[in-house]
């Protein structure tokens, strides 16, 4: 890296110079001969000085060459002191990363002094441009053990004929000392630091360890250092496949990297690349015609923006692991990418100020494969910053499923249960429906399709607020009422607070037989546990996502694809669309992060048709809803057992009379030992006193009813868990118990 800076030459001969400094023999002999015997003959003296004098030159070059050589030992062991220590490839300090499910690249950030400088493996790296690299850096990098003499004294040679470098003779492996010293080598010393650091890196490292350093902390120009950083500023790309070209440009920018950087000077870069393709041609390492077509490739002439998929889960994970190296998410790098530009698209239709927010879970693993928190992470007219995926927003219509969900299970109505759409008030409460019209007596079924809200009321009213909110819990939601008063009927049309990610978790349970799952961002590990209480027994659940699924997609096609259902809360503020087949959970939100109303906002006109798409992109075969659980009562409302032809309400359920039935086993809230788990269950008894017969036994929502006329029954249940035992007598007033059969 040394051609083009103006670096100084290389050192000639200045290790092991002392000899050529010692005195000449005509000054190395003053003291004069002692006298001989007799006269000595013409010449004789002169003859016999010279074996004299080369003794005596002899000893003072070699006393010259010790303490010559004493000298640069002394300096060579201050060198080596003052050197920092032989780094670890492994624990260099490089940008922390988030990746996908798949160590795809999600978001980099920067080292603490602002460098992008990404870690990366050999492994990772295109073989092509390594070779490249060697070929034109250091063709003997595996044979040489850190400095290469001939390429030195080639250097050498070099300059003293032609009067200024013509090629440097720094390995790879000085470079990377260099990287690691820091600091300039021009002087003498520094490429003397240089060499002996080299030496030193060779001895404690190997070959692909110091490429390794190479590949990381070589400068490619501004903040970029290290070929990944390169690669994704300047190609938008990983370096595992490059071009012939874009290898050349990678290979000539470490030498002069400002100078060369092609976001400034295009033609430079490119100049400099060609050179590289030029000598590579020359090495023998490239052909004519590989050159000349990588020549005629353009080179970049700006950089792209890093990743900065999944932005707010990413600076989550972040600041629950500050110090960890690599952070993986459970995100599907693709589908985050597509889901992110859906949002943008959509979010310019809906106003200057509106977001989105979409989140994708897989409802089995709890995964989340995709968090989109809003319209453009970096937009803030958007307010892009605020993660509406976890924002407390009123829901809508959006809890309508589950408050019927909970009718089924407690045996007050079946999906088609003829209910009253009409206008009613409730302790001075009186809602009204989305379009202000009444639709007179429905079916269960077509009230939850159409979001009719009077009806829904009325069965809130029968199965309680405080239910409600409690079977919310049971999914991991987090339901906020206002100043933490107790939950009212308004709670069923939106008045709570929650989160598009409580609604996904809410849903998930849904669409896996009312089972609660934990939705999680990060892998976590397979541990088995506790089975928790049920969010809603299998049969209900399955009446609410059966109902769903007959819910009218925003735009022509065939109802069934999946199950979904909307909601639009009050003023216009938020739109949600919540849907599920039989492996993805997907909820949506649209509207302003700051709460202001949105002109036209709508759950069915805005939030659907998102759903929709974001199922599109999710490609593949669509995982099929469940088929109808043993137990499940298929029937025309003519068909049904009395007491759920009609849903009748609190004005019965509520009553007083002295005559209501009451289970009077099992009480409510006791865990009953069947001899489950033992392998020799028995059946439990259920006992009823007072009400009128005949009787409607259910359990878990299923008509369990034998002998309508006795007031006892017996039941076996399929496994140990939770079960809701209920009975409906002639007059239509009912008793029900949870209890824990094991």
């Amino acid at each position: 890296m040394e051609r083009d800076d103006g670096l100084s030459p290389p050192l000639r001969g200045r290790v092991g110079e002392g000899g050529t400094n010692s005195p000449s023999p005509d000054t190395s002999d003053s003291s004069p001969a002692p006298p001989l015997p007799g006269p000595p003959h013409k010449g004789e003296g002169e003859g016999r000085k010279w074996p004299r004098r080369l003794a005596v030159t002899a000893v003072v070059a070699g006393l010259a060459g010790f303490f010559g050589y004493a000298g640069l030992s002394d300096a060579l062991r201050l060198i080596e002191k003052s050197l920092p220590p032989v780094p670890d490839p492994a624990n260099v300090p490089t940008s922390q990363i988030v990746v996908d499910r798949t160590d795809a690249l999600l978001r980099p950030y920067t080292i603490a002094d602002g460098r992008w400088r990404l870690p990366v493996k050999l492994a990772d790296v295109d073989p092509m441009f390594l070779t490249m690299l060697k070929g034109y850096e250091d063709r003997r990098f595996d044979e040489h053990h850190g400095v290469d003499w001939w390429a030195l004294g080639r250097a050498a040679t070099q300059v003293v004929r032609n009067g200024h470098i013509v090629s440097g003779g720094s390995t790879l492996t000085m470079q990377v000392a260099r990287l690691v010293q820091g600091g300039s080598t021009r002087q003498a010393e520094s490429k003397l630091r240089q060499i002996v650091h080299a030496r030193a890196l060779e001895q404690k490292l190997d070959k692909n360890q110091i490429l390794s350093l190479y590949l990381t902390l070589a400068p490619y120009g501004g903040n970029l250092e290290g070929i990944r950083a390169a690669t994704l500023a300047y190609f938008g790309k990983e370096p595992r496949r490059l071009t012939i070209a874009e290898a050349a440009l990678l290979v000539a920018l470490p030498q002069s990297p400002e100078a060369r950087r092609p976001d400034r000077d295009p033609k430079a870069a490119k100049a400099a690349r060609d050179r590289v393709l030029d000598r590579l041609v020359t090495a023998g390492v490239l052909d004519e015609e590989t050159a000349a077509a990588a020549k005629t490739e353009r080179v970049p002439t700006g950089r792209k923006p890093f990743p900065m998929l999944a932005a707010h889960l990413g600076d989550q994970a972040r600041r629950r692991h500050p110090t960890d190296p690599v952070i993986q998410l459970t995100v599907d790098g693709r589908l985050q990418a597509k889901l992110e530009a859906l949002a943008g698209t959509r979010a310019a239709k809906a106003g200057p100020k509106a977001s989105v927010a979409i989140l994708v879970a897989d409802h089995v693993t709890g995964d989340i494969l995709a968090s989109v928190g809003s319209a453009g992470f970096m937009d803030g007219t958007r307010n892009g910053f605020v993660d509406m995926t976890e924002a407390i927003r009123s829901p809508g219509s959006t809890l309508k499923p589950l408050i019927y969900g909970l009718a089924f299970e407690q045996g007050l109505a079946h999906p088609q249960s003829l209910i009253e759409d009409k206008p009613s008030a409730f302790a001075g409460y009186a809602p009204v429906n989305f379009d202000g019209f009444y639709r007179g007596t429905v079916t269960i079924h077509d009230a939850l399709t159409q979001s009719l809200n009077v009806p829904a009321v009325q069965v809130l009213d029968a199965v309680g607020p405080a239910r409600l909110i409690a079977r919310m819990k049971r999914a991991e939601a987090s339901p906020r009422l206002p100043d933490m008063s107790a939950a009212g009927l308004a709670v069923g049309l939106g008045g709570v607070g929650i989160s598009l990610r409580d609604l996904v978790a809410l849903y998930g349970a849904i669409a896996r037989g009312g089972r609660p799952v934990s939705l999680h961002a990060e892998p976590a590990p397979r541990t088995p546990t506790a089975e928790p209480a049920p969010v809603l027994e299998p049969l209900a659940a399955w009446y609410v996502g059966n109902i769903l699924a007959d819910v009218p997609p925003p735009t022509i096609g065939a109802r069934g694809r999946i199950a979904y259902k909307t909601g639009t809360s009050y003023g216009y503020r938020d739109a949600w669309s919540i849907g599920f087949d039989g492996r993805t959970v997907i909820g949506v939100w649209a509207g302003r992060a700051d709460g202001a109303p949105v002109s036209g906002l709508s759950g069915i006109g805005t939030a659907a048709p998102l759903l929709f798409e974001a199922f599109d992109k999710m490609g593949g075969q669509r995982a099929p809803l469940p088929s109808a659980p043993r137990g499940a009562l298929i029937a025309a409302n003519g068909d049904l057992p009395a007491p759920l032809k009609r849903f009748r309400g609190n004005d019965v359920l509520t009553s007083k009379a002295p005559d209501t039935p009451e289970i009077a086993f099992p009480p409510d809230g006791v865990q009953v030992d069947l001899g489950i788990r033992a392998g020799d269950p028995m059946p439990l008894a259920i006992k009823i006193r007072n009400g009128q017969p005949p009787f409607t036994w259910f359990a878990n929502g299923v008509p369990i009813a034998r002998t309508p006329f006795a007031r006892s029954e017996s039941w076996a249940p399929d496994g140990p868990g939770f079960v809701t035992l209920s009975v409906v007598d002639s007059a239509g007033r009912s008793d029900r118990v949870t209890v824990f059969v094991e």
